[in-house]
């Protein structure tokens, strides 16, 4: 059975006809060809189909495409304005957080939501904000300091910066 939708994507209104059983990450990809949402795991374990559905994080294989009937999602790709990276996108950059890629997608909305909420958050509260993203690649530590960076926080004891003045 079909639903008639209508999602907000990084500002823009598409309707659409999906299954009710069909996830907002196979939509998001299939459908809007918005690859920048990983496919990882399909149960929510990996965070690498991090989106943000009303500003909050979530994992997108775990949200039916019916429950974001009429909300607003942000993607990977909204964050961009006008072909500028949003800040969290060059720290990430700047600080070497990205190896393969696959995570990073779900790692900067995951910290975009945090940061919405806190600011200016501590190494600890970053680690535990981006808890529910795993990386293979990285072991995290360039990842919390570009976090951190974006934040301005100076609980930056490893970042780029801190490292030239030492």
């Amino acid at each position: 059975m079909k639903k008639p939708i209508t999602l907000n994507v990084n500002g823009e209104s598409h309707r659409l006809e999906v299954p009710v059983h069909r996830t907002l990450v196979d939509v998001l990809r299939d459908d809007l060809g918005l690859t920048g949402t990983k496919k990882g795991c399909d149960m929510g374990e990996c965070g690498a189909c991090t989106v943000l559905l009303d500003g909050k994080a979530v994992n997108s294989c775990l949200v039916l495409a019916v429950q974001a009937d009429g909300r607003q999602v942000t993607t990977i790709e909204g964050l961009a304005v006008n072909g500028k990276l949003d800040r969290l996108q060059e720290t990430f950059i700047e600080h070497g957080a990205i190896q393969c890629g696959f995570c990073t997608p779900g790692m900067i909305l995951s910290a975009k939501a945090l940061l919405a909420e806190n600011a200016k958050p501590t190494e600890t509260e970053v680690r535990e904000g981006l808890a529910g993203n795993l990386c293979r690649c990285t072991g995290y530590v360039k990842i919390v300091e570009a976090v951190l960076a974006a934040s301005g926080s100076p609980d930056q004891a490893g970042s780029p910066e801190q490292k030239e003045k030492d």
